[in-house]
């Protein structure tokens, strides 16, 4: 199995700006690169990290065994922070991180079925604890789900006839491997596209991961939960590796940041007018810089952006409903 390493794991911790004595949670701890150069960081202070993996929980409970004292690790999704938190009497936060997508590990092991790499039963559950995998959608979804979700996860622009192709071969045989769910793809798609750069599986496997883990909506949700946890002066920086996240979290950061709509028609002071209770720490993403491209394959698509809250809640226009 490859070696894990975290991406962007300096830039993440210095934009975090972590505090010897604060509160931080880690969204996705993975095997726990960023984490532990957080809790080297800490005092007094504490981290609750949370996974849906449970394999990663464990894995990383035993890297993490020096720190035993200063985190507690919680087997949850993220976008249920807030009421996890609640159970430990933490109501606010100083940071929160979060490194998206898949791990390493969870794509280099073939029983997980993330993989084109490797011919395993289809699966892509984060937490196997859950029902549906890989195998149910790619066999029990009808049609126009197929298409909606290709496009909409994968932006594959032959999703129709990726479907036909996964329709057609089900009705004779379910589709029970990663290597037979690649082999109908190919037969999916012309010569051209064939012959292109890059894995003709990608966009489809993607958005087969996307669907099964409920990525986006999570994702959403999260980012909601981690920036009303924050106090002021914390920051949440996120991590994304496909446009579909980075669009999210940008989209999202820009509306927190913006301050409230104000009809210029009315008479209002300055003072008197909403102003946004967070603020943008990076314009634009960091990316990885040359040494670490050449050394970490994933770093590659990696972009991360970082907010941090400047006002209190009841001051002006925070992530609340």
């Amino acid at each position: 199995m490859m070696e894990h390493r975290s991406v962007l794991l300096e830039e993440t911790i210095d934009l975090l700006a972590v505090k010897p004595d604060g509160i931080y949670v880690d969204g996705t701890l993975g095997r726990a690169g960023h984490a532990g150069r957080l809790l080297g960081k800490l005092k007094s202070g504490h981290l609750y990290a949370f996974d849906k993996d449970e394999n990663a929980l464990k894995e990383s409970g035993e890297v993490l065994a020096s720190y035993s004292d200063k985190v507690t690790l919680i087997h949850s999704d993220f976008r249920h922070m807030k009421e996890c938190l609640k159970e430990y009497g933490v109501e606010m936060v100083d940071g929160v991180m979060m490194d998206l997508g898949v791990s390493s590990p969870q794509f280099d092991d073939p029983e997980r079925g993330f993989s084109y790499r490797f011919d395993s039963r289809l699966d892509m559950r984060m937490d196997r604890s859950q029902r549906l995998s890989a195998y149910e959608v790619v066999n029990e979804y009808p049609f126009e789900d197929l298409v909606r979700i290709l496009r909409a996860y994968g932006e594959e622009p032959r999703a129709k006839q990726i479907a036909r192709a996964i329709e057609k071969r089900r009705s004779s045989e379910p589709i029970e491997t990663t290597g037979q769910l690649t082999d109908v793809i190919r037969s999916a798609l012309p010569e051209a596209v064939l012959r292109k750069k890059g894995h003709p599986a990608k966009q489809t496997f993607q958005a087969i991961r996307i669907e099964v883990n409920h990525e986006l909506d999570a994702l959403s949700e999260g980012l909601k939960e981690a920036c009303d946890l924050l106090a002021v002066g914390g920051r949440c920086a996120v991590i994304t590796f496909h446009s579909l996240e980075d669009r999210l979290v940008k989209k999202t950061f820009k509306e927190l940041s913006s301050a409230p709509f104000a009809d210029p028609r009315l008479p209002l002071k300055e003072s008197q007018m909403e102003q946004a209770s967070f603020s943008l720490v990076t314009r634009h993403p960091v990316t990885a810089g040359e040494t670490e491209l050449s050394e970490n394959h994933r770093a590659h698509s990696a972009k991360l952006r970082v907010i941090e809250r400047i006002r209190k809640k009841e001051d002006g226009h925070g992530s609340d409903d």
